[in-house]
């Protein structure tokens, strides 16, 4: 197998080039999720506060993120700040996010570039501060005109209210085109107005922390998703981790609820 994988991307450590001689290069996940978990138990386990584990985190992001661009993944998108966490964190830790979000963008726009990726937000954006949604906008335009992988971080994210948002768009659009004798619900009409319109179904989903919930993310576009679960947590995960959760991927059979090899449907 490995004479398939002798060529490494360039920019990949020992670590992780020695996984990713491991992997088939032409059946990478065109769009890996991860919903970040585990900053807070970092923080514990160290004696620190809560905060100190956000910022840990930073470090998980930019490896992981330049790991996936220089592997040549289209996709990536990061659960960074759910609905749930803007109104049931303490308000000191969530200026601490938002404060902590604006220098990410400002500090990571020049290696953005530098790896050709693109910038995207879902999520109630206009619930964020403004002075928050404006950096967010500069950072977007910023990374524009890039043609590599996209990256697309979940902010004020919540999967049900991006379903009433869809419908209501559903809703509104109908409303101006003809009325409601003009409105057709499928699965195609949903999946046009949800966020994440401009991009493929998640095929690989990676929670970090070793928790198994999906905590209301990306609940439509995961119904066939791989799911991997890892007990790092979050500050502590790297690019390398990435490459060992695409490695798993790659050793599982997606059917998509049809039969395998011997005629056995997918749940029997």
């Amino acid at each position: 197998m490995s004479t398939l994988h002798d060529k490494v991307p360039a920019g990949l450590d020992r670590k992780e080039a020695e996984v990713y001689r491991h992997l088939d290069p032409a059946r990478l996940p065109k769009h890996i999720a991860i919903i970040m978990d585990g900053n807070g138990r970092w923080a514990k386990r160290r004696h620190m506060p809560r905060v100190a584990g956000h910022r840990a985190g930073v470090a998980a992001v930019r490896s992981t993120v330049e790991t996936a661009a220089r592997i040549h993944i289209p996709a990536l998108t990061l659960y960074a700040f759910s609905e749930e966490n803007w109104k049931k964190r303490p308000t000191s830790e969530v200026s601490f996010l938002m404060r902590l979000l604006s220098r990410y963008l400002k500090a990571e726009v020049p290696t953005l570039n530098e790896n050709n990726i693109r910038l995207e937000y879902i999520g109630r954006q206009h619930e964020l501060p403004a002075d928050v949604q404006e950096r967010m906008g500069w950072a977007r335009e910023a990374t524009a005109g890039n043609t590599g992988m996209v990256l697309t971080l979940a902010l004020n994210y919540s999967a049900r209210s991006e379903l009433v948002d869809a419908f209501r768009s559903m809703v509104e659009a109908a409303s101006q085109n003809g009325g409601f004798d003009h409105l057709q619900i499928d699965e195609d009409a949903v999946s046009r107005h949800l966020y994440t319109r401009h991009l493929p179904d998640p095929d690989l989903v990676v929670r970090t922390s070793g928790e198994m919930r999906l905590s209301n993310f990306l609940l439509w576009q995961l119904a066939y998703a791989e799911i991997y679960v890892t007990s790092t947590l979050w500050p502590d995960f790297r690019g390398v981790h990435l490459l060992e959760g695409i490695r798993e991927f790659q050793k599982r059979e997606r059917r998509y609820g049809g039969l395998n090899g011997d005629g056995h449907a997918q749940n029997s």
